[in-house]
């Protein structure tokens, strides 16, 4: 429930931020009149999303056990893809996403009504694509039939929601920066749990062999329905006895990835030191 919960905070928080910078922007050089098409455009955004998420769940349904096997473990490694890039995206721009999304609403102003519905439903549909992948992917791979991953993106977005609000009414102050590098150092460890998970699904779909090769086997230690291989499971996709595939995959993703991300280098990516280590955000919405 946990690992669901810091999806929707950190995709949902992502998007409440670019919505508040494109209202208050509106509001403060008295441009209400674009209002409306932002809001239309955030809401066809947000309904796309559900549909998304919707159709892989329930449509998933209809497949036989080795195709959701298939999908399952094809989707997971896209998730994680676009997840990562996320990270990295946020940590290196965080501190220009408010310049950059007022150059785009000031062009799409220039051009009208549905520049406007397309800004908004762009700069906030990605966010909540990603969010219904990974959350699926996530939940797929805890396999849990419960409620409660549900649950967990649904706190995660209601706190995001109640966070933006809060930025926008100038009550609240975060340092932007450091929040979306330990979020999103926590995004990674979840994902190398959902690739892990991905590799497996397609070894039971007999598209990758080692199904059977175990890394090892600690279910009498950790047992999969006891209340801490449960919590290990919904937090980090912890399973009691991976293959040396899984174990691979894991390792050769967190390991380098999370070191890169935490890294000064890991804002800029090649760039260099003095234009990879921006001074602290504290920017008020």
């Amino acid at each position: 429930m946990f690992s669901n919960y810091l999806i929707g905070l950190r995709e949902g928080l992502e998007a409440s931020l670019v919505v508040c910078i494109l209202i208050a922007y509106l509001v403060k050089t008295g441009r209400r009149d674009a209002l409306k098409p932002i809001w239309i455009g955030i809401a066809v955004a947000v309904a796309i999303a559900l549909g998304f998420g919707c159709v892989l769940e329930f449509g998933s349904q209809e497949l036989t056990f080795q195709a959701q096997e298939a999908l399952g473990g094809s989707l997971s490694i896209v998730a994680v893809g676009l997840v990562t890039w996320m990270v990295f995206w946020m940590r290196r721009t965080a501190r220009h996403l408010k310049a950059e999304l007022h150059g785009k609403l000031d062009a799409a102003l220039a051009m009208g009504t549905g520049a406007l519905v397309a800004t908004a439903f762009l700069a906030v549909g990605r966010e909540g694509l990603e969010t219904s992948l990974f959350v699926w992917a996530s939940v797929h791979a805890a396999g849990d039939g419960t409620p409660r991953p549900l649950i967990g993106v649904a706190l995660g977005l209601a706190t995001a929601v109640l966070l933006g609000w809060l930025f926008y009414r100038g009550a609240l102050k975060i340092n932007l920066a450091k929040f979306f590098t330990w979020t999103g150092g926590m995004l990674v460890v979840v994902a190398a749990g959902v690739l892990a998970y991905g590799f497996h699904d397609l070894q039971e779909a007999d598209w990758l062999p080692g199904l059977t090769h175990l890394a090892f086997d600690i279910s009498g230690v950790i047992p999969p329905d006891s209340w801490y291989g449960t919590l290990l499971k919904g937090v980090f996709n912890f399973q009691p006895d991976p293959t040396v595939l899984q174990l691979t995959v894991w390792a050769l993703y967190l390991v380098p990835t999370l070191a890169i991300f935490l890294s000064p280098a890991g804002f800029g990516l090649g760039r260099s030191r003095q234009q990879a280590t921006p001074p602290p955000v504290r920017d008020r919405v």
